[in-house]
């Protein structure tokens, strides 16, 4: 068997060796065969799950949700339908993220549209807004911004 020092690994997956020690850490890596020196010792399809990872992490797969793929990938009994419905749940929640980015986002911009840029600080409408709610929506009244609480 060709086994792979850390560095090795690392190197082979594109990832540091603090990547590699974290993501054993996280139990996302099995615990490595180690040396009579206790260096560590990596099986060569070490490196397939390393790239796993990182891809998955790239597509926004949380660690835990890497865990979930993980265990779906190496369970005989896992199906393909549990793994599309798992992607598509992703799915969901990266529209549902998008979507809660653009509603900051246009709240940020009418704020920053309300403010002139002149004067101190502590009458930016800006600021204003976030003192009253930060989790509402920001509307202008007059010169002033205020915010709708969340929910409200």
């Amino acid at each position: 068997m060709n086994l792979l020092t850390i560095g090795k690994l690392a190197a082979a997956a594109g990832v540091s060796t603090d990547t590699v020690r974290f993501y054993e850490r996280s139990g996302l890596l099995p615990p490595p065969a180690r040396t009579e020196a206790n260096y560590r010792l990596y099986p060569q399809q070490t490196v397939k799950r390393l790239k796993f990872i990182r891809r998955a992490k790239a597509l926004g797969f949380t660690l835990n949700e890497i865990r979930e793929l993980l265990a779906l990938r190496h369970d005989p009994d896992s199906t393909k339908a549990e793994v599309k419905s798992f992607t598509e749940n992703k799915i969901e929640d990266i529209r549902q993220r998008i979507a809660d980015l653009q509603r900051i986002l246009a709240t940020l911009e009418h704020l920053a549209g309300a403010c002139d840029g002149h004067g101190p600080a502590d009458d930016c409408p800006i600021l204003a807004a976030m003192d009253d709610d930060l989790r509402g929506e920001c509307q202008l009244a007059g010169h002033h911004a205020r915010c709708r609480p969340a929910g409200g």
